[in-house]
């Protein structure tokens, strides 16, 4: 167990998930322009652990392994759209499998949920894998710029 995280300093107990949706409205405000700016709106909820519907959309058989989803239409398509979507936009966090990545990490509980949310964002713009790693690294560039 860490004695000490930015994020979390000196827990003796994991994170909640409301202390987890805590940490994501910060960095959600804190997020480095242009990031920031192109994010626009998009709520944010995390639960304890991706439903199977989603599993087996995705193709998951571990729930490990999804830290966290956007479900929406990409910006980027929208402007093909004649109806609503059939689904509200939002991201959604895991807690568990972010704690579980957290724990294998060995880094800040901050970082983790960092990532996770700039890594949906990415899929919230409409980039692809590749594109979506490389955004996340200028974020983490920026962001230990201090540049906002």
């Amino acid at each position: 167990m860490r004695v000490t995280d930015e994020a979390w300093p000196g827990a003796m107990y994991p994170p909640t998930i409301g202390d987890i949706a805590t940490v994501a409205e910060r960095l959600l405000r804190e997020l480095p322009e242009p990031f920031r700016g192109l994010a626009g709106y998009v709520p944010v909820k995390v639960e304890e652990w991706p439903d199977e519907e989603t599993l087996e959309e995705l193709g998951i058989e571990d729930p490990l392994d999804l830290t966290g989803i956007y479900e929406g239409v990409p910006v980027g398509e929208r402007v093909n759209l004649a109806l609503p979507p059939e689904r509200p936009e939002m991201i959604r966090l895991f807690r568990m499998p972010i704690l579980y990545e957290w724990c294998e990490r060995g880094c800040s509980l901050e970082e983790v949920v960092f990532d996770v949310l700039m890594h949906e964002i990415g899929h919230h713009f409409g980039m692809n894998e590749d594109e979506v790693r490389a955004m996340e690294e200028e974020a983490r560039r920026q962001r230990s710029l201090g540049g906002s």
